[in-house]
């Protein structure tokens, strides 16, 4: 079959990559330092070692160009690895452009998202380290799934907090996470002292995710048989996420296809990193030179619109200081429907990139990324949570702009998840009744001012 006829471009499970890839080595300049929030001063393995198995904690900050997948990690994957490639003819056609778009589909999985990349990592090296469970914090609930799902596959207690706002919009998420064997909570919640703080002042909080990991962190630095497991922003779940990109550099060298455009939905970042990170090095190296472009929600734009500065990575201020893109940790997001979207911060390691001028940063509006959802649910069939389909709406303008000018660029972008659960919200879009969200110079100038003050 020639190359440009292919729709599915397969790996075998011989073929699945068996190392992750940490851009930090091939990075010009490293990465700003993370703070103790007491001392100011970089923090070390000590520090983390309360939330965190050394294992994942030297993963942080390990100055290896690679780190090997333990074999008990390479057994859960094969449930669904290698995910696979697909080359979007009917959404080409449709369009009627010249343009090649591939997607990598991370829906195959048993959360139906990329999340267990890194959840199933991290129940391992907790369950190994002679941890019990694992509290963590969800939006969408795509995370809180794939960690309830990992724990159970190493025997492990799993606690969830999930944002207020995605757990009145997705009762169906809670019903997947019980079934794996988690125990959710809605947050703020009145379980601990960050919730009941939020809920003196704000009865009807949405929350967001800032809150809800502040009520996971504290639960799990008060018990020592648990731990605290996150889902996107750190360096080591970002590592573990660049399977994603190593197998689809192997998918597209099948079709002999190298990446024009490469397109990532982006909240934490973990999605984007671990499809762009792997071309990342390839553009470092100059065998390959795409524009590599997030996307992120007007109401929640942390790249394109938050500040550079140091900022905690939860609103009751317990983790240590990370210098990302934030738009201020008081921050509150309007509850839109791409929950897992919905956080103040951006990773450090991405907003670092970003600081290089290695990738760009665009903000799409709700209908927007709907729209691109629905198209392409009618072309290609598979109905995209609302987390990619702000990617899906960013591939779609690029390919109209190839039909304007001629070019048959190869665009690539993350599918990282289905959207089964979130039908509905598409109710909400088919209906007319969705609105677009922005943030406000106001509502940026108020969320930035308590940003923690930092020597330079």
């Amino acid at each position: 079959m020639r190359n440009d006829a292919i729709t599915k471009i397969l790996l075998s499970e011989s073929e699945m990559p068996r190392r992750w890839y940490n851009l930090v080595p091939d990075l010009p300049t490293p990465p700003p330092p993370v703070l103790h929030p007491g001392t100011l001063q970089p923090v070390g393995p000590e520090d983390l070692a309360p939330l965190f198995p050394m294992a994942l904690v030297e993963q942080e900050v390990t100055s290896q160009r690679y780190v090997d997948i333990p074999d008990e990690v390479l057994d859960v994957y094969r449930l669904w690895r290698p995910s696979p490639l697909f080359r979007a003819h009917r959404l080409e056609r449709a369009l009627g452009t010249p343009a090649r778009i591939y997607y990598k589909y991370e829906g195959v999985s048993p959360a139906g998202s990329h999340k267990p990349n890194t959840a199933v990592p991290q129940a391992y090296y907790n369950a190994a380290a002679g941890i019990r469970r694992l509290t963590t914090e969800t939006g969408a609930g795509q995370w809180g799934t794939a960690l309830a799902f990992a724990c159970a596959q190493f025997d492990l207690e799993c606690e969830i907090w999930q944002v207020r706002a995605s757990y009145d919009q997705k009762p169906y998420r809670k019903l997947m996470i019980e079934t794996f064997g988690g125990l959710i909570h809605p947050s703020p919640s009145e379980l601990t002292a960050a919730g009941r703080a939020i809920l003196a002042e704000h009865p009807d909080s949405p929350g967001s995710l800032g809150i809800a990991i502040s009520e996971a962190v504290e639960v799990a630095a008060q018990h020592a048989d648990t731990n605290y497991a996150l889902g996107s922003v750190l360096n080591h779940v970002l590592l573990h996420q660049t399977i994603i990109g190593e197998e689809a550099l192997l998918q597209l060298a099948k079709v002999d296809a190298k990446p024009d455009v490469i397109v990532g939905c982006t909240g934490g970042g973990s999605n984007f990193a671990g499809l762009a990170f792997p071309f990342l090095r390839e553009k470092l190296a100059g065998t390959m030179n795409p524009t590599i472009r997030a996307v992120e929600p007007a109401a929640c734009p942390s790249l394109t619109r938050g500040v550079y500065a140091y900022d905690f990575g939860d609103t009751a201020g317990m983790t240590p200081l990370m210098k990302m893109h934030t738009l201020g940790h008081d921050f509150i997001p309007d509850p839109i429907h791409a929950g897992g979207l919905r956080y103040h911060g951006m990773s450090p390691l991405i907003s670092h990139v970003y600081e290089l001028g290695l990738i760009e940063a665009v903000a799409k509006t709700q209908r927007e990324c709907f729209d691109a959802g629905v198209r392409f649910a009618r072309t290609e069939g598979i109905v995209p949570a609302p987390e990619p389909t702000h990617a899906l709406a960013a591939c779609i303008e690029e390919a109209l702009r190839c039909r304007e000018t001629g070019e048959a660029k190869v665009i690539l972008t993350a599918l990282c998840g289905h959207g089964h659960l979130d039908l509905p919200a598409y109710g909400r879009y088919l209906a007319g009744d969705m609105d677009d969200r922005e943030l406000s110079e106001d509502a940026l100038t108020a969320a930035t001012a308590t940003l923690p003050k930092v020597p330079a």
